[in-house]
């Protein structure tokens, strides 16, 4: 971390020599983007002088206490150096908190989006117990949640369900479940007692604010149809349900929970433009750095992310290698287990890049 600080600072004061050139000064787009540059530079630089500066103050104290001859003043030195020890980790968390701020986003909202993978009926029961693992982590947080589109199986699994979670802390929490989580159990359906593996692909992005993304109308293709899932009476009987193709990338959006055609088209334009935000970033990251790809996985949906052995009662986290034998504590929404050492393990990675 203090390297990355280090070279935060040389650039800095790199910006402010090109600032004073005569030069940079005659032309003002070079001017203003480095200025722009300095300014956001300009707090965490102070910071960690001010980090470097308590240091050098503990040096001094320390010393005087090893070699005042007074009790009273050695001790009086050893407690002032103990108390701007404290001052100085919290300008250390404060430093690490401000280099994180650049690979974390602030969302007011997010989608979580579950899908049956390979294994049939099984994979999707397994979707339904995901969900209602996530639901009962988002009670816990006290996070509001609704659910924009479900789409159930022949034996009450779930083939596909999007989730609103509404809290700004919510995408950062939930933003490293994306993947495939893996199921190793017996399923209901099997009469032999033999375990199966299952996927599920679960996917988390943030809501874009409707100014950050522009949908042109042309763009969509929208078809309407009757309801086939949850409804009741309503199913097969109006036009209510509502299917969005985005032209240009071939992403497609269906919404049918609600009863009103308009609602589910609100809701679909919701998940489409998220969607369509996730793949402009994603695209955009790829072009950035290839390399960082091979360095640190793609983090695309394909990847196994995590297995849950029921027969084991084991739940494994294949990127940070983590394994934690209380498996029906975690389907009962305990995640902070695994999501907090993913975060310490993601924060660390995002650490040894570049900020």
């Amino acid at each position: 971390m203090f390297e990355k600080l280090e070279e935060i600072q040389d650039r800095y004061k790199a910006i402010e020599q090109d600032m004073a050139r005569q030069e940079t000064l005659a032309d003002m787009e070079i001017y203003k983007r480095l200025a722009k540059e300095y300014n956001e530079l300009k707090e965490i630089v102070e910071t960690y002088q001010t980090w470097k500066k308590k240091g050098e103050e503990i040096e001094k104290l320390l010393e005087m206490a090893r070699h005042e001859r007074e009790e009273d003043l050695r001790e009086l030195a050893r407690e002032e150096a103990e108390r701007i020890e404290q001052e100085k980790k919290k300008l250390e968390e404060e430093l690490r908190e401000r280099l994180l701020q650049k690979h974390t986003k602030q969302a007011k909202s997010m989608f979580l989006e579950i899908r049956a993978g390979t294994g049939g009926e099984e994979a999707a029961l397994f979707a339904r117990d995901l969900f209602a693992m996530y639901m009962k982590y988002a009670e816990q947080k006290k996070w509001k949640t609704e659910t924009i589109s479900t789409s159930l199986s022949d034996l009450g699994g779930i083939k596909e369900v999007v989730l609103a979670i509404e809290s700004k802390g919510a995408y950062n929490t939930l933003m490293h479940e994306s993947g495939v989580h893996r199921v190793q159990r017996v399923p209901v359906t099997e009469a032999q007692g033999r375990i199966h593996t299952s996927t599920v692909t679960v996917a988390v992005f943030p809501e874009p604010e409707e100014v950050e993304l522009h949908i042109n109308q042309e763009d969509l293709r929208i078809d309407v149809f009757r309801s086939s899932g949850p409804g009741g009476q309503h199913v097969n009987t109006t036009d209510s349900a509502v299917r969005i193709t985005h032209l240009p990338t071939g992403i497609v959006v269906t919404c049918q929970d609600e009863k009103s055609q308009h609602k589910n088209k609100a809701k679909a334009i919701r998940v489409l433009r998220a969607r369509l935000k996730e793949k402009l970033e994603i695209e955009k990251e790829q072009e950035i750095s290839e390399e960082r790809k091979k360095q640190v996985g793609t983090g695309e949906r394909s990847e196994r992310i995590r297995t849950y052995n029921f027969p084991q009662g084991r739940v494994t986290d294949h990127r940070i290698g983590l394994t934690l034998y209380k498996l029906q504590n975690i389907l009962d929404g305990d995640l902070d287990d695994i999501i907090m050492p993913l975060q310490t393990h993601f924060q660390s990675e995002a650490l040894k890049r570049d900020t």
